[in-house]
């Protein structure tokens, strides 16, 4: 986050001529990116975590 808020910041001020309706540090555009982003990682992380939930602890601890 201490890289990510000023890069978003100068990018807005560098994109603010072609964004149309918007200004350049919209808080709703910002928040739908950012909800679009946690969407996306939880169900990247949704995936593998059932597959551990469904395996038997026992089996796993065999293979290892």
């Amino acid at each position: 986050m201490a890289i990510g808020l000023p890069l978003t910041y100068v990018a807005g001020r560098l994109l603010q001529s072609t964004l149309f309706g918007v200004s350049g540090h919209d808080v709703r555009i910002a928040g739908a990116g950012v909800a679009l982003l946690a969407v996306a990682a939880g169900v990247a992380a949704l995936i593998p975590a059932r597959r551990a939930a469904v395996m038997d602890p026992m089996r796993a601890l065999r293979v290892e």
